[in-house]
């Protein structure tokens, strides 16, 4: 588990880490927000009147209502990014990260925009009658090149078919596996029920609900969203209130740092600018996927005849899922104070670094040199050899690094006893052989982040040990949600790659896959997702740059033929 999570580390650094995925990804979005004049606030009253029906048809062609083709988006889109996102965001790059979270989600209003107008454009109608599109469809169909002497390379096709590759594997990094592993962690933190207990149950219930193909899972996403975000919205608002002196610093906090990168408080030990933005937009697009080109596959379903009409609903996406519900998770964090606190937990191995000395948060020069070294300008050496061990206690000169803080009250037990002995560390990390590593225990006293520390956040609230309950039913909610929409999102792009005949083969993965993240290391899941987020991104990116001109044709030659059937609006 560790040689893959150092794999899958270096992967994500050299794309999704990058700070050329991040400018690409605002790049686009900003580019078209001045290109087509700033959709995400002209056209907003417009979309709602749309998702309200008031513009419907008859005869119009779909699976799903506007309101279910937004429900059945946003479902795949509010879920752990909303609850543990926020938290990750925050726990990486400090309150600095909540507002580049925010503006990643007011330019990705109109990259959603885009992406739906296009992709619900080329959508198919299968033999089955059932309907099918994604950006993988006008890849297919807009993106090819014509040679000189005639000749059409299917460059579009392949395209499209790396696409929809790509989304098969996200439907895993971001629809199945971290939403049932955040589930999973917050029941059994919440209740005590056991991880592979969760995913049993879980896994056969979405088994029922996929089965059903996008017309039952709208059917459930449309009753679910709703209720979902009200509950959500009382527990975080009592948090909010019942630490209301703490409104206005938390506020001045989001916005203070935001050009220095966050400064060190608490047990936070700082964090750049360079690393507080990319992280902050890093989990805004996990959070709403604005330019991933996940939701025009939903949205593609919609009952609709004008392309830009269904992506204009999609246009309220982001606004919804990023604006509204992460900042109120940003807030509860942030006036709750836990963010920066020190709490007893046990300790995942992929979240632990030894160094070679023994550093304290008292002393100012240890201080700068681990922000540095936590940043990366400028490394510490870390610890080579062995932790020796007595009773449960370490009793090497050196300090633990865990959940990027200086790790406080250790213990390690093996076998539920204190343990005494030897733990092989290489390169500061736990160095795992035949017959170590596997089942020590390590616990202590450090930051926390994702589902867990949201959790807390929320027992400091009128409802106190009460708040809880209500992330754990939040996340169950949110979460499974997503991995309902998410199978959609995959099976979608089975068909587009293999046939319709493919799709059971791609179900049974999908919850065997469920059932096994249930307990299974969350942070190599958190860096798996961000993986597959951007090989989804960066395709869909270019292909909407490329067809620049063409949307906004399309965009005038809607409002030509809105105003002729409606005058008044």
């Amino acid at each position: 588990m560790q040689v893959l999570n150092q794999l899958f580390q270096s992967i994500d650094a050299l794309i999704g880490g990058s700070q050329w995925f991040v400018f690409l990804l605002l790049g686009t979005g900003v580019f078209f927000t001045i290109y087509l004049k700033f959709p995400q606030i002209r056209y907003f009253r417009h979309a709602l009147k749309i998702v309200q029906g008031k513009f419907d048809k008859k005869d119009d062609v779909g699976d799903t209502s506007h309101f279910q083709a937004l429900t059945t988006a946003l479902s795949g889109t509010v879920g752990t990014g909303n609850i543990a996102g926020v938290a990750l965001a925050i726990h990486l790059g400090g309150p600095a990260a909540l507002f580049w979270m925010l503006v990643t989600a007011a330019i990705g209003m109109t990259s959603k925009f885009v992406e739906v107008t296009l992709s619900h454009k080329y959508r198919e109608t299968l033999p089955d009658g059932s309907i099918s599109g994604g950006p993988m469809y006008y890849m297919k169909h807009r993106l090819n090149i014509k040679m000189k002497n005639g000749k059409i390379l299917q460059t579009g096709k392949w395209m499209g078919i790396f696409f929809a590759g790509a989304t098969i594997l996200s439907s895993f990094g971001t629809g199945s596996l971290p939403q049932i592993n955040s589930i999973s962690n917050a029941l059994f933190t919440t209740f005590g029920i056991q991880h592979i207990v969760t995913g049993a149950v879980l896994s056969v219930l979405l088994a029922i609900v996929i089965i059903g193909g996008i017309k039952r899972i709208a059917k459930v996403t449309e009753k679910l969203v709703p209720a979902m975000a009200l509950i959500y919205f009382i527990g975080a608002i009592s948090v909010i209130a019942y630490n209301y002196e703490n409104i206005i610093p938390s506020t001045i906090a989001v916005f203070a740092d935001v050009f220095t990168g966050s400064a060190a408080t608490g047990g936070f030990l700082g964090a750049s600018l360079a690393f507080a933005f990319n992280r902050g937009v890093n989990r805004g697009l996990f959070s709403n996927e604005a330019g991933q080109g996940s939701a025009p596959i939903a949205h593609a379903a919609a009952r609709a005849q004008e392309p830009v009409s269904e992506g204009m609903v999609a246009l309220l996406e982001p606004f919804i899922d990023t604006i509204i519900i992460c900042t109120l998770t940003g807030l509860v964090l942030l006036s709750s104070g836990v963010w920066n606190e020190k709490f007893e937990n046990q300790f995942q191995y992929a979240d632990i670094e030894v160094l070679n000395s023994s550093y304290t948060e008292e002393n100012e020069a240890d201080k700068e040199a681990l922000y540095n070294h936590l940043s990366g300008t400028e490394k510490i050496t870390v610890f080579n050899g062995q932790l020796n061990i007595e009773n449960g206690q370490i009793t090497n000169d050196l300090s633990i690094l865990h959940a990027r803080s200086i790790a406080e009250n250790i213990r390690v037990s093996l076998d539920q006893k204190p343990f005494t002995g030897v733990i092989p560390i290489k390169k500061g990390k736990i160095e795992f052989t035949e017959n170590a590593g596997n089942n020590y225990v390590i616990e202590g006293k450090s930051l926390i982040h994702s589902a867990p520390l949201t959790t807390i956040a929320f027992t400091r609230s009128f409802f106190g040990h009460w708040g809880q309950y209500i992330v754990s039913i939040g996340l169950l909610l949110f979460a499974f949600s997503t991995a309902i929409s998410w199978s959609y999102y995959g099976d979608r792009s089975m068909t587009f790659i293999f046939g319709p005949k493919s799709v059971i083969f791609y179900r049974l993965f999908y919850v065997a896959g469920f059932f096994l993240a249930s307990f299974t290391d969350t942070t190599i899941i958190w860096i798996l997702s961000g993986i597959t987020i951007a090989l989804m991104t960066i395709p869909n990116l270019l292909g909407l740059l490329i067809l620049s001109k063409e949307m906004k044709a399309t965009i005038a030659e809607y409002w030509k033929n809105f105003k002729k059937e409606y005058p008044d609006n």
